[in-house]
C-alpha cells in the first residue's frame, strides 16, 4: 500500500536549485539570490537543506555568501548537477510512502506542458543521492499541481492535470486510476474554477488553495468585483465551501495581494496560497505590500505550534512563481541523515 505524504510530514530537510546566469533569472540575479538567501536563513535556522549547485564555484560562493550575511551553514548541504531552472517543486520528486518506507517519484516533467525548456530539469532526480528508491513514472505531473491531506485526498485542477498539454492520451478515468495508483490516494477533488493572471502552470493548486493540516484549506479569496480575478475565484470559494460542509473543514482566507506588475505592465501572479510548511515553521511568501500583513495573520491562526514567517519573494514572481514553486520538501529517509557532500 502506498500513500502521499502530506507536507507537514516530519522532513529531511527543503530542495533547493541556485539561481544563477544560466537560468531564466539571468535579467535580475542580484535580487533573485537575495530572496534565495532570505529563504535560505528562514529554512536553515531550524531544518537542512540539499542546495542543487552547477558546479564547485558555485557552491562555494554560496556559502561565502551566506558566512558574510552571518547566516549559519552547518545544514546545508550542496550537490552538483545540472539544470534549466530552478522550480523545484515540479520538478523534484513526490514522496509515498511503501512498506513502511518512503519512496521517491520521478514523473516526468515537461516544462509545464512543453512551454519550456526541461530536459536537464526532468533528470535531475536521477543524478541526486538519495539513500531511498526512486522510481520512475511514465506520467506528466508537476509537484505544484497537487496538494494532499495525508489521508487519502488528492486536491487539483482541471486546468492543469485535464490540460491536453500533460497527459493527451489519457481521460479522466485513466487518469485518476493511474494517479491512484501511484500516489495511494482514494478519492481526488477537483476544483473546476481558479486562476492567476500571470501564471505559465494552467492553474497550479499550490497557487490557490493548500491543506494547511488534514482538516484545513487555506485559499486565494478575491472581494474586489472589479478585479478580473473575481468571478473565477469566487466560484472556487464556492466549491471549497461545498467540500468543507460535505466532508467537516474548516477554510481559511487569505486575501488577493495587491495587484503587482512587471516592467511591461503585465499582471504578475502573486499569491499567499504559495506557502511552504516546513518541520517548525509556515515559510509565507510576501510582497511588501499592504496585503502582508494579513495573509499572515490568517494563516497564524491556523499554524499550530509552527511560526508563521513572511519570505519577501517580489523578486520570484517576475518569473511568475513564489515560494512553494522553488521548494520541494524531502521527508525524514530519503537522504542519510549523515549526508556530506563528495
Amino acid at each position: 500500500m502506498r500513500r502521499l505524504l502530506p507536507e507537514w510530514h516530519p522532513q529531511w530537510g527543503v530542495l533547493l536549485a541556485w539561481p544563477d546566469a544560466r537560468t531564466d533569472w539571468a535579467d535580475a540575479l542580484e535580487d533573485t539570490q537575495s530572496c534565495y538567501q532570505d529563504l535560505l536563513s528562514a529554512i536553515l535556522g531550524h531544518e537542512r537543506v540539499l542546495l542543487v549547485c552547477r558546479d564547485a564555484q558555485s557552491a562555494d560562493a554560496v556559502r561565502e555568501r551566506l558566512r558574510a550575511a552571518d547566516i549559519g551553514v552547518d545544514r546545508l548541504h550542496t550537490v552538483i548537477a545540472d539544470y534549466d531552472d530552478t522550480w523545484t517543486r515540479d520538478f523534484g520528486p513526490i514522496t509515498v510512502q511503501q512498506d513502511g518506507q518512503p519512496l521517491l517519484l520521478d514523473f516526468r516533467f515537461t516544462g509545464w506542458g512543453g512551454k519550456f525548456g526541461s530536459a536537464n530539469d526532468d533528470a535531475l532526480n536521477a543524478a541526486l543521492p538519495w539513500s531511498a528508491e526512486r522510481e520512475a513514472v511514465d506520467l506528466v505531473l508537476e509537484g505544484g499541481a497537487i496538494d494532499t491531506d495525508g489521508q487519502g485526498t488528492l486536491l487539483t485542477t482541471r486546468a492543469c492535470l485535464l490540460n491536453p498539454n500533460r497527459n493527451p492520451s489519457l481521460n479522466l478515468a485513466e487518469l485518476e486510476a493511474g494517479l491512484k495508483k501511484q500516489l495511494g490516494v482514494e478519492r481526488i477533488w477537483w476544483l473546476e474554477n481558479g486562476y492567476l493572471e500571470g501564471d505559465d502552470t494552467d492553474a497550479h493548486v499550490d497557487t490557490l488553495a493548500r491543506f494547511v493540516n488534514p482538516r484545513t484549506i487555506a485559499y486565494v479569496q478575491c472581494q474586489d468585483r472589479d478585479d478580473d480575478h473575481y468571478p473565477a475565484l469566487a466560484a472556487m470559494e464556492r466549491e471549497l465551501q461545498a467540500l468543507a460542509d460535505a466532508h467537516g473543514l474548516t477554510l481559511v482566507a487569505l486575501p488577493m495581494a495587491v495587484p503587482q506588475y512587471n516592467a511591461e505592465g503585465e499582471r504578475l501572479p502573486a499569491t499567499y496560497a504559495n506557502f511552504l510548511i516546513t518541520n517548525r515553521a509556515i515559510l509565507v511568501p510576501t510582497y511588501r505590500c499592504a496585503t502582508d500583513a494579513a495573509a499572515l495573520d490568517a494563516l497564524g491562526a491556523v499554524a499550530g505550534e509552527r511560526l508563521v514567517v513572511g519570505v519577501p519573494c517580489r523578486a520570484l514572481i517576475e518569473q511568475h512563481g513564489s515560494l512553494h514553486c522553488v521548494t520541494m520538501q524531502l521527508p525524514e529517509g530519503v537522504l542519510d541523515p549523515t549526508f556530506t557532500e563528495e
